[in-house]
This record gives structure tokens, C-alpha cells and sequence, in this order.
């Protein structure tokens, strides 16, 4: 690897156990997670305590980090729970905190030894607010997304603080995800991770002497998703991310399934790898392009990095596409026999192809050729939420691949 090239850590979203199982046995160097209280995500699964503790405990058992999402804008009253939340997370290990309120990190500093990541919702765009944080304890900043590639490269040359950007997932019509539209329209606060995703929906308008009468917000066939952003995707731009010497690439997709955290952890580990190895003779391959067009997603943007103004909005729907579909994941492998023990998480049947993605072998394809259930029986068809099929393969398969098949 160059020596001027320093290999960033690949951090991803864990939404609960499962979810952080997969992205760390698919290449992530570190995973953050939110608890039951206190990150930006209510509606998630989120981890309860001895959930942490089982996280914890299955990150380091690998040489891993794990972070934990403590980043609501904090009310008075949050602050004798958010203070034993904090005692506990020093407790049990946790490699750093997410966080966004001033107050937050001063109670952070007061009672723990916790790292202090500075969230994005801090809306971090100039080194001199980074160097702030930093002097204020923060060991790392997440920049706010509205930034160029060199907006982040000039704040790297000004800052000794670690500097950590989003490189993948879904992105937010408003600064940074600073946004009121879902507590105006439903009385849930976005920043108190209660979110409807108000921006996503189909808005008309109404002329006040016109009751009932509804015009469509758009003036042409796209449709009137106005405020619905693309998703944000930087892997054609991921040599000039690492260049910029930020620490840590960051995926969005705490509420994403498995699926999405397995296939898109392990575009971002082969893209890294790749261009820290060979820099001058690296290019983004079209097969890393095709995975991530599987995973669910709105159309890709590079957002703001580029800092070439085209749109980041999409207009016609909000709803995300794929181009494979999610069947089940392998749970055991028989190496005698040549089989695949599945746990099934998409109705699949004889007769039908399909995918395995694998953690760290190759890709491969094949025709469901017969099926079994737990008792040895032939089935033909696996209906039953996370039923175990049993089905032989064309190839050795590793436990977690993926089983998946086109849309």
C-alpha cells in the first residue's frame, strides 16, 4: 500500500444484532448502533442493554469497534436517564458515543471516559467549528453532508481531529437532517428520532377560495415528490474520498434490512482494499455498481461531493427499487453432502434461480434443484417466515451468504 495512503475504516449500520452480525462478518471495520432511547431512530428494532452487552462482546471478539448513537437534541428532562445511559455504555465497553448536543458531550465528559464522535446533526461545515469541537473533547467529527471533496480536504489540512463522512444510504431534504416538517405536520420530532419521512410524501396544493380543489405541486409528467432526495452513493468518487485522508467512510441504514447492510458493506471492503493496495491502478468495477443496484435504493447521487450542482431529487416516486430480491440466508454447510442448510426469509421454490453472495468467496448462480424441510421431507416451495430448507448446492457456500434471486 502507498505510503502517502492511509486506509480509512469502513463503518456501518447496525439496526439490531443480526444486522451487526452481517456487517461485520462482511467487511466493516466498525458498526454504531442506537439503544431503545436517546439515538435518532424510535421507530428501529434498537438494542436493549444485555443487547449491548451481546454487541460489545461479539465486536471486540473480533478486533472491532462499535459506537453508539446518542444523538437526540436532549430536553431538561432527559438529562437523569441520559446520565445512567452514559455510565452504563462506559461500562460496557462501547469504543465511542455519537452525539450532537453540546450538553450531552459536556455530561459525556463529566461522567465517563467515552469517546466523543460529534454526529452530523451538529452540522460540522468549517474546520474552525471542528477545531471547536475538538478543544471541547470530541475525538472525531462527522461532517455535515452538504460539503465538497474539498471543502472536506481543506478541513482535514486545519483540524487534527479524526474526520468521518457518509459515503452510502439515504439522504435528507433538509441541512444535515435538521428538520421540523415531521413535527409540524404530525407532531413527531425528527430530531428526537421520531421521523415520518414527511419529505417523501406526494403533496398538491390548495387555493384558499377553492376548497377541495387540489393542483398537483409539479408542472410536467415527473410526478410531485418535491422534496425526496436521491440516495447518496460515492463509490465512483471513492479514490478522491480516500485521498482527502478523512478517517472513518460511513453507510446510513440503521432501518435497512440485512440484505442491504451485507451487499453494500461488501462493495465499500473490496473498493477500499482495492484502491489502498494498487492507488494509480485502480478503477471502480461495473460488478461492485450491479451489487449495489440490488440492494433496495432510490436512484444513486454523489450529493454535494462533486460539487457540481445536478439535482439530488427525484420527482416521480419515492418508493426505492431492486433489482434482486432477498430468499434466505445459509445457516449451515455440509461439505459430504454438498448442501446448503437455509433459513428462509422470501418465499422461494423448485425450479427457480438463484444467487448466493457470499462474505468473502465469489458470487455464484444456480437452479433450486430440490428442497427439504427440517424433518427431511420434500418440499416444493419454502412459504413460512424463516423456515430452515435444506437444499443442495452447485458449489461450497460459506454460512451467511445471502440467498437471493432477480426481481
Amino acid at each position: 500500500m502507498s505510503t502517502s495512503i492511509v486506509k480509512p475504516e469502513l463503518l456501518a449500520p447496525a439496526g439490531n444484532f443480526e444486522k451487526l452480525q452481517a456487517a461485520l462478518i462482511y467487511g466493516a471495520d466498525a458498526v454504531y448502533f442506537g439503544g431503545e432511547n436517546f439515538s435518532l431512530r424510535a421507530f428501529g428494532d434498537n438494542f436493549t442493554r444485555d443487547e449491548i452487552l451481546s454487541a460489545v462482546d461479539f465486536t471486540h471478539a473480533r478486533g472491532k469497534k462499535i459506537y453508539a448513537a446518542v444523538n437526540i437534541y436532549a430536553r431538561n428532562a432527559d438529562f437523569d436517564a441520559l446520565a445512567d445511559y452514559l455510565k452504563f455504555l462506559d461500562a460496557a465497553g462501547v469504543d465511542a458515543i455519537i452525539v450532537s448536543d453540546l450538553g450531552v458531550i459536556a455530561l459525556a465528559r463529566q461522567l465517563t471516559d467515552l469517546k466523543i464522535h460529534v454526529s452530523t446533526q451538529a452540522n460540522v461545515t468549517n474546520f474552525h467549528a471542528a477545531k471547536t469541537f475538538h478543544e471541547l473533547g470530541a475525538s472525531r467529527i462527522v461532517l455535515a453532508r452538504e460539503l465538497t471533496g474539498e471543502e472536506i480536504a481543506d478541513i482535514k489540512a486545519n483540524c487534527e481531529a479524526e474526520l468521518e463522512i457518509f459515503v452510502h444510504g439515504s439522504m435528507c431534504i433538509s441541512y444535515s437532517g435538521r428538520c421540523w416538517l415531521s413535527k409540524f405536520l404530525t407532531g413527531r420530532d425528527a430530531n428526537r428520532g421520531q421521523c415520518t419521512h414527511s419529505c417523501r410524501w406526494k403533496y398538491q396544493l390548495v387555493e384558499e377560495t377553492r376548497d377541495g380543489e387540489f393542483f398537483p405541486v409539479a408542472g410536467d409528467e415527473r410526478g410531485s415528490y418535491v422534496m425526496n432526495s436521491k440516495d447518496l452513493c460515492l463509490l465512483p468518487n471513492i479514490a478522491e474520498v480516500i485521498r482527502s485522508g478523512v478517517t472513518s467512510l460511513k453507510i446510513e441504514g440503521r432501518m435497512k434490512s440485512v440484505n442491504y447492510v451485507a451487499g453494500v458493506v461488501k462493495v465499500y471492503r473490496a473498493a477500499i482494499d482495492s484502491f489502498c493496495d494498487n492507488p494509480d491502478k485502480f478503477t471502480v468495477r461495473d460488478e461492485w455498481l450491479d451489487e449495489l443496484d440490488k440492494v433496495a435504493h432510490r436512484p444513486y447521487t454523489t450529493g454535494f461531493f462533486a460539487g457540481d450542482g445536478k439535482p439530488t431529487e427525484i420527482y416521480s416516486t419515492s418508493k426505492p427499487k431492486r433489482s434482486a430480491n432477498f430468499l434466505g440466508i445459509v445457516r449451515a454447510f455440509d461439505a459430504s453432502t454438498m448442501t446448503a442448510t437455509v433459513e428462509q426469509r422470501g418465499k422461494f421454490t423448485v425450479g427457480q434461480r438463484a444467487e448466493f453472495l457470499q462474505p468473502c468467496g465469489e458470487t455464484f448462480s444456480q437452479t433450486i434443484t430440490e428442497m427439504r424441510d427440517v424433518d427431511g421431507e420434500e418440499i416444493f416451495d419454502a412459504p413460512h417466515a424463516q423456515q430452515l430448507v435444506t437444499l443442495p448446492v452447485d458449489k461450497p457456500v460459506e454460512v451467511w451468504s445471502l440467498m437471493r434471486s432477480p426481481t
